[in-house]
C-alpha cells in the first residue's frame, strides 16, 4: 500500500475520452458560461434518452428532466410542485441526509419521520401507514407528501409504498439521489412516485461537481418546475413575478461535466458492482448489505457493512482513516438529530441499530481490486 495512496469513498472520475473538457471547451469557445445553455438542454435530453429507452421497461409516458443546481433543489420544488406549504406535514424517510428533509422546513412545513424496514434499510411501508393513520386521528387531515429515499443505492419496497400512498391518495417524490442505475422489478429508479430527484454531487454516480434533477411524469410540470427555478418570471420583457421563485438552474458549465459523465456512466455502475461483489466474497466477518432479492437490484453506490454488535463507529473509521482509507459511519438518524429533537417519528429501532453497528466503505470507480483487499485487511486487523 502506497502511503501517499488515499482510498475515497467516491471520488469523481471523468471520462478517458475527455469528453467533460470538450463539452466544457464549447461553452467557453462560444462564451455561454452564464446558467443554461446547449449543454443543459443536452444533458438533460440525455438523461431523458436514457430513462425512455427501450431498454428501461414499464412506461406509458414520456418522462421529463429539469437540470438544477442540486438534489436538495430538486426536493424543495418537488414539494412547491405538490402544493406543500405552511401547516401541512410532509412524511420522510428517518436514515437518510438531512437533504431529504430539510426542504419540508422549507415549504414552512413539518416533516414526520419514519423508521426502516430491515430488508432495504428504507422507509418501513408498515411504519408508513402507521403515521398517515395516526397523523390523520391527531391531525384531521392526512399527510401532504410522502419522501422516500433508495439508500445507498438500495430501492426501497415500492410495490408497497405506492399500494399505501395510492389508496391514502397522497403523492410520493422519490429522492432518487444515490440510485441511478439502481433498478425494482426492472423499473429504474428515479421514475417511482409522482416526482423523482437525482443527484450529481461530486461523490454520486455521475457529478457535474455540484448538481440535482427532478423528473416529472409530463412536459407540462417539467415546465412549471423551470419556472419555479428560475425566479418564476413571467414571460414578460420586463421582471414581473406572481408568485416566490428560486434560482435553483443548473450552469451551462455544470451541465457540460454531466454530458461527458453520461458516456461513463454504465462503466461507474458496473464497477461499483463489481466492488461490492469483492467485498462480499473477502468479507466474511461481517455482514455486507445485499440485494433482499431478485426484484432489488442496487447500483451499490456505497457498499455498507453491519458488525455483529454495537461498537463506536467514529473511532472504528478514524481507525481505517489513518491507514488511509476513507470511511464513514450510516447515517444518523434524522428522529435523532437535535434540530428536529421535537418533530414527531414512528420509529422501530432499526435505523438506531444500523447507526450504532454499520459503515460506508470505499466503492467509488478509482477503488481497485487491490484497494479493496487492502481494506478488507485493515478491516480483519481493527476487528481482531
Amino acid at each position: 500500500m502506497n502511503p501517499n495512496h488515499r482510498i475515497h469513498l467516491c471520488l469523481a472520475k471523468m471520462s478517458d475520452t475527455g469528453a467533460e473538457q470538450r463539452f466544457i471547451q464549447e461553452a467557453f469557445d462560444a462564451n455561454w458560461v452564464a446558467p443554461l445553455g446547449p449543454n443543459v438542454d443536452a444533458f438533460e435530453k440525455s438523461l431523458e434518452d436514457y430513462f425512455n429507452t427501450s431498454n428501461l421497461p414499464h412506461f406509458t409516458s414520456h418522462l421529463n428532466v429539469a437540470a438544477l443546481s442540486s438534489c436538495t433543489a430538486a426536493i424543495h420544488v418537488a414539494l412547491l410542485l405538490l402544493g406543500v406549504g405552511e401547516g401541512d406535514e410532509v412524511i420522510c424517510q428517518s436514515f437518510s441526509f438531512c437533504a431529504s428533509s430539510n426542504p419540508v422546513v422549507y415549504c414552512g412545513a413539518t416533516p414526520i419521520f419514519v423508521d426502516s424496514d430491515e430488508e432495504t434499510w428504507n422507509m418501513s411501508p408498515e411504519l408508513l401507514e402507521k403515521a398517515i393513520k395516526d397523523r390523520i386521528v391527531k391531525t384531521g387531515h392526512k399527510p401532504k407528501a410522502i419522501i422516500v429515499v433508495d439508500l445507498y443505492g438500495m430501492p426501497a419496497n415500492w410495490d408497497a409504498i405506492e399500494e399505501i400512498a395510492k389508496r391514502y391518495e397522497i403523492p410520493v417524490v422519490e429522492d432518487a439521489a444515490n440510485a441511478l442505475g439502481s433498478t425494482y422489478k426492472g423499473k429504474p429508479c428515479g421514475t417511482f412516485g409522482d416526482l423523482a430527484t437525482l443527484s450529481f454531487n461530486g461523490n454520486k454516480m455521475i457529478t457535474t461537481s455540484g448538481g440535482g434533477a427532478i423528473i416529472c411524469k409530463d412536459e407540462a410540470t417539467k415546465k412549471r418546475a423551470i419556472f419555479l427555478a428560475t425566479q418564476a418570471k413571467e414571460p414578460y420583457l420586463h421582471y414581473e413575478h406572481e408568485t416566490i421563485g428560486y434560482n435553483y438552474r443548473m450552469s451551462n458549465i455544470s451541465a457540460g461535466i454531466g454530458r461527458g459523465q453520461m458516456t461513463v456512466l454504465e462503466n461507474h455502475i458496473n464497477h461499483h458492482k463489481h466492488v461490492h461483489e469483492l467485498y462480499k466474497e473477502l468479507l466474511k466477518d461481517v455482514t455486507v448489505q445485499d440485494n433482499p432479492n431478485a426484484d432489488f437490484d442496487s447500483n451499490f453506490w456505497l457498499s455498507t457493512i453491519l458488525f455483529d454488535k454495537e461498537l463506536d463507529t467514529e473511532a472504528f473509521c478514524l481507525k481505517l482513516d489513518k491507514a488511509g482509507i476513507e470511511a464513514r459511519p450510516l447515517w444518523k438518524p434524522m428522529h435523532l438529530q437535535p434540530v428536529f429533537k421535537n418533530t414527531p417519528s414512528y420509529v422501530n429501532g432499526i435505523s438506531e441499530k444500523l447507526y450504532k453497528t454499520g459503515i460506508c466503505l470505499p466503492s467509488g470507480p478509482w477503488v481497485s481490486d487491490e484497494d479493496v483487499k487492502y481494506i478488507v485487511d485493515t478491516i480483519k486487523a481493527a476487528i481482531v
